[in-house]
């Protein structure tokens, strides 16, 4: 199935996604399946770090395959998100649409430390 036409959805439900960066691997954040007949529009993705005392490093990566796979190009490559403190990723001025067969992912410098919120539309 193709993506929907954005001129006239037949549905838009706006959602939340939180996710702990529990390891220092590539960890998903938000994925579209192939066939989903969707388009996600990512409005914002914040990045917190949760650490009273240390930094830490985030890269936001976008796949263009669903669930991690396919090739990864950099939104945001090794930022420091000093600690107690929060990266402002994508906003509303600059978001991005995932397509069918694409995903988000995040990968920390240190694990435990940072925690990622992104608001997104599913479209259909």
């Amino acid at each position: 199935m193709a993506a929907p036409n954005l001129l006239s959805p037949t549905t838009i439900t706006g959602k939340s996604v939180t996710v702990n960066l529990t390891t220092i691997s590539a960890t998903s954040i938000l994925s579209n399946a192939a066939s989903s007949g969707k388009v996600l529009k990512v409005n914002s993705l914040y990045a917190a770090n949760v650490n009273g005392t240390s930094s830490a490093e985030i890269t936001i990566n976008y796949y263009s395959a669903a669930a991690l796979g396919g090739t990864a190009t950099q939104i945001a490559s090794t930022v420091v998100v000093p600690a107690d403190a929060t990266l402002v990723v994508i906003d509303k001025d600059a978001y991005i649409y995932l397509e069918e067969d694409t995903s988000l992912g995040a990968t920390a410098s240190t694990a435990n430390n940072l925690k990622v919120v992104c608001s997104y539309e599913d479209i259909s």
